[in-house]
């Protein structure tokens, strides 16, 4: 064989070789396109489910309120959840910023004005759309297979939970998440899910919103839980014992922690799915 042509061969195979190097490098970059990316989450939510992905150092700022866990708290901050500081944002240079339906509809309008991706996430409405909206963020972040693997944790912890309260009387539950005026949780948000799963029956039966003090004392719950989010605990409680119903005669009125209860991350979900079953039941 010509020595040209053993040349010739080895040198095709060099620069094939290197070809394909190079569009391994490409669509390396392509397929790992958020992982690197600068993060500036709004919402508090977000930014702790950021952290249980164990992908915080993406993460370049957050809002005041972003302070689970305490390592959120030495983010770069920039403003509040509905007050941003826009100036400081550009600043910063993001290539994402995640929202939320809290969030000022002219900031995000303005942020992608300037061409920064802003993706937006809402508040989930069961326990199904928390796993979507979960497993979304963790396919930005490169962080599927970790948030699987939470998913299906959490699945089997309430599952556990379901099965040791299987034979329990099912609770009359109200939820109140505002004081002045009376607001009380409906079937058309995640802690309906909570009270369910954990064997209780929501008394509101339609949308949250708006109720009066009698409307709720003509469906006597059995247990009333209350948002500490903006209310005067102690006083709120003496309130509701004014009056002759259930939660009243036994002494279960509940205060709760509002980040808690109205924060929907996995981990929230378990912590508060795990007290509603114990605080129903007691």
């Amino acid at each position: 064989m010509h020595p040209d042509f053993l040349v010739g061969i080895f040198y095709f195979l060099g620069m094939f070789k290197k070809y394909l190097l190079f569009l391994f490098f490409i669509f390396g970059l392509n397929l790992n396109l958020y992982a690197s990316k600068r993060i500036i989450s709004l919402a508090p939510s977000i930014t702790e489910e950021i952290y249980l992905l164990n992908a915080e150092d993406n993460l370049i700022a957050n809002t005041i309120y972003c302070k689970i866990p305490k390592e959120a708290e030495y983010k770069e901050k920039i403003g509040s959840v509905v007050d941003v500081n826009l100036e400081k944002i550009l600043v910063l240079n993001p290539d994402i910023v995640f929202t939320t339906e809290l969030t000022n509809p002219n900031t995000i309008k303005k942020l992608k004005d300037f061409n920064i991706k802003v993706i937006e996430f809402f508040t989930p409405k069961n326990f199904k759309e928390l796993s979507e909206q979960f497993l979304k963020l963790a396919k930005i972040l490169e962080k599927e297979k970790e948030a699987e693997e939470i998913i299906r944790n959490l699945e089997t912890e309430i599952l556990e939970i379901k099965e040791k309260i299987k034979n329990l009387p099912k609770v009359k539950v109200f939820v109140e998440i505002s004081s002045k005026p009376l607001m009380g949780i409906g079937r058309d948000s995640y802690i309906n899910d909570l009270i369910e799963l954990a064997g209780g029956v929501n008394i509101i039966e339609t949308k949250t919103g708006l109720y009066s003090r009698e409307d709720i004392i003509t469906k006597n719950p059995s247990v009333i839980i209350i948002s500490d989010m903006g209310i005067d605990a102690k006083s709120e409680i003496k309130k509701w014992q004014r009056f002759e119903i259930d939660a009243v005669k036994n002494k279960k009125i509940y205060i709760f922690d509002s980040y808690k209860l109205c924060s929907p991350t996995p981990k929230n979900f378990i912590d508060t799915l795990e007290k509603f079953a114990e605080i129903l039941h007691r």
